[in-house]
């Protein structure tokens, strides 16, 4: 077998073997992560380390759609970076992680929906968190100012009494569904380009739908697990000190409980006021203050976490221009925990009213931004995850890597 130097040189250049110039066919960042593919095939060091690598031998070239999957497949643990011989300053500069992340930002805007709106994943940052957070409790603020009702009288925390049931339930349940619908079409969207069965091979067809379920099974419980944010060897992600470690690992994982938990709290209570006909407010040791009060701790845990990691990573592993995308949604996440917490401390003074205004804001700001954000990230990252399971129990046709 040649050495690598001589089956990637061509590509180095930005073109691969037979004179292809990905960047007339690609936008930069694609012709940037198929270059790097290219050479990274021609290599295979790193094919155990993550999904990317098995899924990247499965082919011998790399389309718009292949980038897109392999960017939101990426983790960005930073495994592959620190062991490459090829990364900079080495002429080649293979950086994975740093392409994939700045590809994967831009999928998010792409395939956003409404079109438009995609503008905001470059604009969802800090100064936006805090814009829209305190302009929505300023204005919920002034509602109840218009009442009369900011600082009351003790209300033994009946949130009803500041704003009707009926009117909180219309009010979020319309902006849940904006965001649920706007991340459903996206995804779907995103999920129509690199679907398994595009192509004309009818037992790729056969195959990817006899494996649907069995892969759904796994790339559930490779979320649930977070099982690739383990780092190339299950010891973690490399950090900036080059060092493994977990921590990434589990904050995310205090984040996606936390968040998890805070979304069973809120259906608990729903159960509990339509189905069982018990309203709010509920007490210290009820399920929904139970269950909330630990998603907030996880949403305090969690976010913290990731951002003491954010404001320490390796500039090599990450995309500048994330930063403030990154910090703005760990910071709603927080306002949210804190706002939350001080509400339920504070619902028997009579400065009730306000932090209720207060978290109703945070709370609304953080699901208008849902789809233009770093949330969008699990949303891809959960539908490469389901091809790629489904992909590695289809017929390998060209006989390189893979299952």
């Amino acid at each position: 077998m040649p050495p690598v130097t001589e089956l990637v040189a061509p590509v180095a250049g930005g073109a691969c073997e037979g004179g292809v110039n990905f960047a007339a066919a690609m936008t930069a960042g694609e012709a940037e992560v198929a270059r790097i593919m290219q050479i990274c095939n021609a290599c295979r060091y790193c094919e155990g380390f993550c999904a990317v690598f098995p899924a990247m031998t499965r082919r011998l070239d790399f389309n718009a759609a292949d980038t897109h999957y392999l960017a939101n497949l990426c983790h960005n643990c930073g495994s592959c970076l620190y062991a490459c011989q090829y990364a900079p300053p080495h002429e080649f500069a293979v950086n994975v992680p740093q392409a994939m992340a700045k590809l994967r930002v831009r999928t998010y805007q792409d395939y956003a929906w409404p079109r438009a709106f995609g503008a905001l994943y470059e604009r969802a940052g800090l100064t936006v968190a805090f814009a829209l957070s305190g302009g929505l409790a300023l204005f919920m603020i002034l509602v109840i100012a218009m009442t009369g009702r900011l600082i009351h009288e003790p209300l033994q925390g009946n949130f009803y009494a500041i704003f009707p049931h009926n009117f909180l339930a219309a009010l979020f349940g319309i902006v849940f569904l904006f965001a649920i619908l706007a991340l459903g079409i996206g995804v779907t969207k995103f999920w129509r380009e690199v679907s398994p069965t595009k192509g004309d091979h009818p037992a790729d067809i056969a195959a990817a739908a006899k494996a649907r379920m069995p892969a759904m099974a796994e790339a559930v419980t490779d979320v649930a697990r977070l099982r690739y944010l383990g780092g190339g060897h299950g010891e973690g992600c490399n950090e900036n000190d080059d060092a493994f470690s977990l921590w990434r690992r589990r904050f995310h994982q205090f984040t996606l409980y936390g968040f998890l938990l805070c979304f069973a709290a809120t259906c608990v209570a729903t159960l509990y006021h339509y189905l069982w006909n018990l309203h709010a407010p509920y007490a210290f040791t009820s399920a929904p203050v139970i269950l909330g009060s630990l998603g907030g701790i996880g949403l305090i845990v969690g976010p913290i976490g990731l951002l003491w990691l954010n404001l320490q990573r390796d500039a090599l592993r990450s995309d500048a221009n994330q930063k403030a995308m990154d910090r703005g949604f760990i910071m709603l996440l927080l306002l949210v925990s804190i706002t939350g917490f001080a509400l339920l401390l504070l619902r028997d003074t009579g400065a009730m009213a306000l932090w209720l205004a207060i978290h109703l804001g945070t709370v609304m700001a953080l699901f208008l931004t849902l789809p233009y954000g770093k949330f969008a990230h699990g949303i891809f990252r959960s539908a490469a995850l389901l091809k790629f399971n489904i992909e590695k129990r289809m017929p390998n046709r060209i006989g390189l890597g893979g299952e």
